[in-house]
């Protein structure tokens, strides 16, 4: 399995999140992937290419053109209004406020664009946000030439990102712009599965209204987990979309003999769907021991979760996404890649 990944991710490194009510160091920072990469090469997938450029027109098919020029502007704007500090937001169009007029001050236009405030930018973000989809776009494409797999590792992750909203680490949704990808390279039907801790809003709310691509998204019930305001079982698509969502909401202390069970489910209505490729939105934070998650997945779990996977047997994408467990990330992720490839 080839990987695609680029050094460019670097750029993108806040100085701090705010984290129960006091700033610190990011859970999502550079060092993450530094695991990834070296189990990457300790279990030998050591075809490890950089992609090329971003293919913009894909990019903006998928998201806003108002929030890309944000994305790309938000820095300079930031420092030409005398902030002194990184960009975070502090201010929200809540409800019954005005959401269909951006602020023209920066400080408010942060707060427009934001879903939630602990996600910084920094003067790389733009250039961060832009490679990480590269990657995604690079395995895609050579998915689509014939390669039955590849492994996005991506940096900044993507799934919460909608196409007008960024938040939960996520700047430009990497699954989304893959499944897009494939429906234009010809695939009547894609399939995108999340098995993130946290639920995949961004995807969802891309494809809501879309009955071309089927979400499955497994993740901490969002009464008690990130991004609390979707996710619920209910959600099940909307218009031309329904019935091409499902999500499976798990309560706190999920073990593997429960969540499994929901894997084996999404895998079910996956193949049912008829799709003729696949996204896997690869979060590691299911794992036990993840310092912003509730599950009590092992490491053994994910290489099991990959051959469940891989049974399947579709042209499959997976996209790097979340895991803070940072000493065990890599061995997490390479697990679910081998037990695909086991499959």
């Amino acid at each position: 399995m080839k990987t695609f990944f680029s050094e460019d991710h670097r750029r993108h490194f806040p100085q701090a999140e705010l984290s129960g009510g006091e700033f610190v160091t990011p859970f999502e920072r550079p060092s993450r992937l530094e695991y990834v990469l070296s189990r990457l090469h300790e279990r030998g997938l050591r075809d490890i290419v950089a992609p090329g450029a971003p293919d913009m027109e894909a990019i903006r098919a998928l998201c806003a053109p108002d929030y890309l020029a944000f994305l790309e502007t938000a820095w300079s704007e930031w420092k030409a209004a005398g902030m002194a500090g990184e960009i975070i937001a502090a201010s929200f169009p809540a409800r019954r406020m005005q959401t269909a007029r951006p602020p023209r001050n920066i400080d408010g236009k942060v707060g427009y664009y934001a879903l939630a405030a602990e996600t910084a930018m920094t003067g790389g973000t733009w250039a961060a946000a832009l490679s990480s989809a590269a990657s995604a776009q690079a395995a895609q494409a050579h998915v689509a030439a014939g390669a039955k797999s590849a492994f996005a590792l991506c940096r900044p992750p993507g799934h919460h990102a909608t196409a007008d909203m960024y938040g939960g680490y996520c700047f430009i949704n990497n699954a989304a712009l893959v499944a897009d990808a494939f429906r234009r390279d010809g695939a009547q039907r894609v399939a995108v599965l999340d098995i993130d801790f946290h639920h995949g809003n961004g995807t969802q709310d891309i494809f809501y209204g879309r009955g071309d691509v089927f979400f499955a998204s497994l993740h901490g019930a969002p009464e008690d987990a990130f991004p609390y305001f979707l996710g619920y079982a209910d959600e099940t698509g909307q218009g031309a979309g329904e019935g091409a969502n499902a999500n499976y909401p798990m309560p706190p202390g999920t073990a593997y003999d429960v969540w499994f069970g929901a894997l084996d489910a999404a895998l079910a209505r996956i193949r049912d769907f008829g799709a003729e490729a696949l996204v896997i939105s690869l979060g590691t934070d299911a794992y036990k021991d993840d310092p912003i998650s509730f599950f009590k997945l092992d490491s053994p779990d994910f290489l099991d979760a990959g051959v469940r996977i891989g049974k399947l047997g579709l042209p499959t994408v997976f996209c790097m996404e979340g895991g803070y467990a940072i000493e065990q990330v890599g061995i997490n992720a390479v697990n679910v890649l081998e037990g695909f490839l086991d499959a």
